[in-house]
């Protein structure tokens, strides 16, 4: 069966979902957020069935294969978040990214074919998919604080402001995510010790290092919080440097090997 038509169906529930989220932002009549949430949880169930469809049910670790599985977690993961603190503005971001993510997989990307793995790298793989998606939305929150706090301190509290929680509620649950995100990023690396290996051969070494620098970052703002109740600037700060030493670590040489240099890995 084509892929087309879900994908475009899935592409266009998550730009309506993220219009729908959006829409007390910018002034319009407050409309059901849980008729957006609705219509990004369609988009993330046909996003994952496009994913089960384009690489034969199997985890494709290819670059923008890679890039679309970890938009669909993360896009579901936003929805889990969402039932327990409504943050309108996670779903804003992510939909739409999750979308051009989807996107580039079906309509750019060349066609690839999942390599085979074991039960031991598959595991190791899915805890690694979970952490980097917690800790992306940690990022993303990360982002929305750091608005919140700038507009309260300049004392314009816009809708967007008046549309998140409470700036305490906001920080609490960027801490939750990244507490949560860092021990799958233990994991992953505990895992990675025992179950990788031809790391060369394999082009890993720069992730590793990258994951370890990574997993430093955020214990070190885990136990700044936790001895020293760092919070504000510092950590979203942390967070953002966090998260991009591990974007590194996961897509960067995934980027130069398969987009630059056009070899597989």
């Amino acid at each position: 069966m084509s892929l087309v038509l879900p994908s475009i169906l899935a592409i266009v529930l998550y730009a309506g979902g993220a219009t729908l989220l959006a829409a007390p932002l910018t002034g319009c009549p407050r409309t059901p957020q849980r008729l957006g949430l609705g219509a990004a949880t369609l988009a993330v169930l046909l996003h994952a069935g496009v994913l089960l469809g384009a690489h034969g049910g199997r985890l494709d670790l290819h670059f923008f294969a890679a890039l679309s599985l970890v938009a669909c977690v993360v896009a579901a993961l936003t929805l889990l978040v969402n039932l327990s603190r409504p943050v309108a503005g996670l779903g804003v971001i992510v939909f739409p990214l999750a979308a051009l993510l989807l996107a580039l997989d079906i309509f750019v990307a060349p066609p690839t074919r999942p390599l085979p793995m074991d039960w031991q790298i598959t595991l190791h793989v899915t805890i690694a998919l979970l952490a980097y998606s917690l800790l992306s939305i940690a990022a993303v929150l990360a982002i929305l604080l750091a608005i919140q706090e700038r507009a309260l301190r300049s004392h314009r509290p816009g809708r967007l402001i008046r549309a998140l929680p409470p700036l305490t509620q906001t920080e609490a649950l960027l801490f939750r995510l990244i507490g949560a995100g860092f021990g799958g990023l233990t994991l992953t690396l505990l895992t990675g010790a025992l179950f990788v290996q031809n790391i060369r051969s394999q082009h890993l070494a720069h992730t590793i290092v990258l994951s370890v620098v990574a997993w430093l970052i955020f214990g070190a703002l885990l136990w700044g919080r936790w001895r020293h109740g760092w919070r504000g600037t510092r950590a979203v700060n942390l967070t953002l440097i966090g998260m991009a030493v591990l974007a590194l670590a996961f897509f960067g040489s995934k980027f130069v090997l398969e987009v630059i240099l056009q070899r597989s890995p």
